[in-house]
């Protein structure tokens, strides 16, 4: 492993290893099809021998709420892998493809066979991607237990490496970087397009080969990948942040949320309505009527008939019309390019929320699953997609409509706990800031606290409009704001926006001190690291491009605060389902993340004792490992609908 003053990254070192490493030879001829009970009780106990057992699902569907199972893939050492297929159609027949092919084991038979191994602490499971499988045996009633995840331990590893980040930690990407082999590819077997078939569809020979492939590189990659969590010091980030999140996330995914169709429906019918009195607005404006959804339409009415200022063309050479060039026409007063942005906020709400909604929910359980992706964001972030409920905007009236939709059940309630500030308490901590550390200590109002410091105005009777601009920096020092961009969103001259900025950091010295140093240690190392050490890389810190390595130095400086908040409500949800059941509240069930935020149902009698528990354990989430020097504070409500508990 690289020492602190070695400029070799994880990524070289990686790419070294796997130079260095031949490439395995994966004989998929020796692998078995298993087709009786006497064959699987046989494998599952060479996995007691062995104490590992890699594991995998083959299914008709990417969600695991309604996927069905094909069947499964087991591996207990380096090419002894196999396949036991469970429902297999012989492909010929009516249009549902025909009967079951003989002589396979029936799905309950096998999980009854496999429930025991699974869920015994003494061999540990190995999968990639586990979260899916996990959730799919779960509602199928077999719980893993002692799971190790190739997927999240690269992720821990090589977040953020790669050109543009954009590392793969998928097991096909892995196995070619790490094993020199190159796994079937999916849809060699099922086709793709409107031809392609489910797995269920595929012989058992070809089958076999494919998925005995997925657990037997599975296995070869932990053997690969797990050393290097000690080689790196990154065992304690995978074994507390990462792996306690498969089961945790799992049973949210499963939990769901309810959601009122007839309130997205009558929401949908408000934004049509706003959307097409938007329209006629729009069009009056600009003196005709065109296709506002359409760029190049919409970028010849802006900059060529009314010829505003500050276009510019895209390499098409058309005339941009991104968000940010309608943010700063309409920040400077035209009225035209603000009329569009409102526009577009509703019709995307309409389209992405209300209108798609009603199709996600489960016909099996009348509820919404969320599904989380633990290893998508450099900083340790989770993104939710199907449907993604992170990006609801909770500022604006019509988005707070929306969650308005996400309800509880007749006789629960939905408890919103909310982390207060918990990126500004982690600022005032790693860049230690005696002012901003001191007014946490002491509960103050923090941007009425920076408001007093840089304008000295006093507390008392501080007029609204200073708050906001002091709220406005705090929250812009975070993600690096320019005068441009805090001019922009303040409304005010960009040479006033820069003298705001200046004085903020004459004032508060250690944020520029930590902003030098984190672009220092990110240029010697290619990474960062939160308070936990997650290590967040970006090699690219080093490119001579001016704006690659800008935008770089910007995320660097960034990810030890947004990576930290992360690690944080990590560690607060892997310890929540425990803490709730040791206080007799097993009744009482987390259902969402949402950034800062998690959102619980519980039964209305529970409410009153849920609450001090779910606080308690998000406030202490930070100990005892590295305890923060600034108090952490959650605000939790409970109410009948997301909003209203927010």
């Amino acid at each position: 492993a690289a020492g602190a003053g070695d400029a070799a990254t994880p990524q070289k070192l990686a790419d070294q290893v796997a130079a260095a490493a031949p490439a395995q030879t994966i004989d998929r001829s020796a692998y078995q099809c298993i087709r009786d009970l006497a064959a699987l009780s046989a494998f599952i106990e060479d996995a007691y021998q062995t104490g590992l057992l890699a594991f995998d699902t083959e299914t008709t569907s990417l969600d695991p709420m309604q996927a069905e199972l094909c069947g499964f893939s087991l591996a207990t050492r380096p090419g002894r892998a196999a396949y036991v297929p469970l429902s297999h159609k012989n492909g010929s027949g009516d249009l549902l493809g025909g009967g079951l092919i003989d002589g396979q084991i029936g799905e309950k038979e096998a999980l009854d066979a496999i429930r025991r191994v699974m869920a015994d602490p003494a061999v540990l499971k190995i999968g990639q991607n586990l979260k899916y499988d996990w959730l799919l045996m779960y509602r199928l009633g077999v719980e893993i237990a002692n799971a190790d995840d190739t997927m999240l331990i690269s992720y821990v590893l090589d977040a953020g490496t790669g050109s543009h980040g954009t590392v793969s930690h998928g097991m096909d990407a892995l196995s070619q970087r790490w094993l020199g082999h190159t796994p079937i590819p999916y849809k060699e077997l099922t086709g793709s397009g409107r031809g392609q078939t489910t797995f269920d569809m595929v012989d058992l020979e070809r089958a076999t080969a494919y998925a005995a492939e997925d657990a037997d590189v599975t296995l070869r990659l932990w053997q690969v990948l797990k050393p290097r969590l000690a080689a790196l010091g990154l065992v304690s980030v995978y074994e507390r942040l990462e792996r306690p999140m498969i089961p945790v996330i799992g049973r949210m995914e499963h939990r769901g949320i309810e959601v009122d169709r007839q309130i997205l429906s009558r929401l949908s019918g408000d934004f049509a309505q706003t959307a097409a009195r938007m329209e006629d607005e729009i069009y009056e404006l600009a003196g005709e009527r065109f296709t506002i959804g359409s760029p190049k339409q919409l970028g010849e009415i802006l900059f060529g008939k009314m010829g505003l200022p500050g276009g510019s063309k895209t390499k098409t050479g058309q005339w941009s019309t991104s968000a940010q060039v309608l943010e700063d026409l309409a920040a400077a007063g035209h009225p035209l390019p603000r009329k569009i942005v409102d526009w577009r906020q509703v019709t995307k709400l309409k389209s992405t929320y209300t209108d798609a909604l009603p199709g996600y929910i489960n016909p099996q359980t009348k509820r919404v699953h969320t599904s989380y992706a633990l290893a998508s964001t450099t900083t340790g972030r989770l993104s939710s997609s199907e449907p993604n409920l992170q990006n609801i905007p909770i500022r604006t009236a019509e988005g707070r409509k929306i969650r308005a939709a996400f309800v509880a059940p007749g006789g629960t309630k939905l408890i919103s706990a909310d982390y207060s500030q918990i990126e500004l308490r982690v600022l005032a901590h790693v860049a230690d800031i005696p002012e901003l550390k001191q007014a946490f200590a002491d509960g103050l109002d923090i941007h009425a606290m920076t408001a007093s410091e840089m304008f000295d105005v006093p507390v008392e009777g501080m007029p609204p409009e200073v708050r906001r601009r002091a709220k406005a920096i705090n929250f812009g020092i975070i993600y690096g704001i320019s005068a441009f961009g805090l001019a922009n969103q303040l409304g005010i001259p960009r040479e006033e926006a820069g003298a705001y900025i200046k004085r903020y950091f004459e004032r508060f010295p250690g944020i520029r001190d930590y902003m030098d140093n984190t672009k220092a240690q990110a240029r010697a190392k290619g990474y960062v690291e939160t308070i936990f050490g997650r290590r967040a890389h970006y090699p690219e810190i080093r490119s001579s491009n001016p704006q690659l390595r800008a935008f770089n130095e910007r995320a660097a400086i960034n990810a030890p605060i947004q990576g930290s908040a992360a690690d944080i409500i990590r560690r607060a949800m892997a310890r929540m389902d425990e803490a709730l059941r040791e206080a007799g509240l097993e009744t009482v069930k987390m259902l969402l993340q949402v950034h800062d935020e998690l959102v619980f149902e519980a039964p209305e009698e529970m409410v009153e004792k849920a609450i001090p528990i779910i606080c308690s354990v998000m406030e202490n989430a930070a100990l005892p490992a590295r305890a923060l020097s600034v108090p952490l504070q959650v605000e939790a409500r409970a109410a009948d609908n997301w909003d209203e508990a927010h």
